[in-house]
């Protein structure tokens, strides 16, 4: 069975983006925890944003998906689910929401994973919730002529409890001794769960988890108030890719994990800036439609109503309706489409 060992990793020499990226995240980190001590009651209202949007955008990656309305009363309003799609999403908000706020009581072990996982199911019947794979899966692609091609094959399932239990202690220990910066040690963690795929369902869902554990676990909350999900479901095709190449030769521990490393520092990264952008609506105060107008600004090409709203969380639905509405009437905007399918650009 492949062998767990950071050593390999910590002695090893990273590349300028690599190193790049760590010092921009510390940095913005940095902001944020001042940003927040300005601004707090603004800032709050992005976190329930975030919410919605990680709940809905890991989900509807892995197919699991249900109309824009329902995400939000299940999220906001914890409604009861109607379909298994819905008792799918309800159990992923529980399990955000128990990460969001007891986060510094959750060790990370194997024994904590699996309760999560349970809850993740737990709107469920699902024999397998709260247990590792009880056979084998494989992590496949079906083409456009229609032929599938197993693209990784993860631990057997007798390997599996085993493994779990390694990649957690070598993290703990990395982490608990200062052998090996957190921001290189989480990916590194994401990419062996993702290379074991200890469950028979639910492994991208808790692998998405588990990295918001994981970074608030230690000191990068900026996934409350940005979806990372959102960000990973926008460009999905990249992390497919990174994660492909980073498994090449992962089961002879000659596997090279840069790839995923970087794709998962370029997305925290990124969303931390869009905190900035965020911050930056709210830091002085406008009038509606002068802060809808800025949002409008901050966007390239077409966006639609619910773009503006993520930029100004301080704003409500009929201002910034009222708002672009205005823009339109005074030529700032164009206005295409109606219902739905509205959109604006300049």
């Amino acid at each position: 069975m492949r062998v767990f060992n950071y050593s390999r990793i910590r002695d090893r020499q990273w590349d300028s983006e690599l190193l790049g990226y760590i010092a921009a995240i510390y940095k913005a980190a940095g902001k944020q925890e001042m940003y927040l001590k300005q601004r707090p009651e603004e800032l709050e209202k992005l976190v329930e944003i975030a919410k919605i949007q990680s709940t809905e955008a890991s989900n509807a990656i892995e197919g699991i998906v249900t109309t824009n309305t329902r995400v939000r009363q299940l999220v906001e309003e914890k409604t009861t689910p109607r379909n298994r799609n819905e008792q799918e999403i309800a159990g992923y908000r529980d399990v955000l929401g128990i990460i969001h706020e007891s986060f510094d009581a959750i060790p990370i072990t194997q024994n904590y994973i699996l309760q999560l996982h349970k809850i993740l199911y737990s709107h469920l019947s699902n024999p397998a919730a709260g247990r590792t794979k009880t056979v084998q899966n494989y992590i496949s692609a079906t083409w456009p002529d229609g032929h599938t091609e197993t693209l990784f094959t993860p631990l057997s399932p007798y390997e599996t409890p085993t493994a779990l239990d390694r990649i957690c202690e070598e993290y703990n220990r990395v982490i608990g001794n200062l052998e090996l910066e957190p921001l290189i040690a989480i990916p590194v963690f994401i990419h062996d769960f993702l290379c074991i795929h200890p469950f028979n369902d639910g492994n991208g869902r808790m692998s998405r988890l588990l990295t918001t554990l994981l970074l608030y676990r230690s000191g990068f909350y900026v996934g409350k108030y940005i979806s990372l999900e959102a960000k990973i479901a926008r460009h999905k095709d990249l992390y497919y890719d990174a994660l492909a190449e980073s498994q090449i030769g992962w089961h002879e521990g000659s596997d090279d994990p840069v790839p995923f490393i970087k794709y998962l520092l370029s997305t925290i990264l990124s969303a931390y800036r869009d905190f900035e952008d965020r911050f930056a609506l709210v830091e002085i105060k406008r009038s509606a439609l002068d802060t809808v107008r800025l949002a409008a600004r901050n966007k390239i090409g077409r966006f639609t109503k619910q773009d503006i709203r993520e930029l100004c969380p301080s704003l409500s639905l009929s201002s910034v309706e009222g708002s672009l509405r205005k823009m339109v009437e005074l030529g700032e905007l164009k206005r295409e489409g109606n219902g739905k399918n509205t959109s604006y650009h300049q």
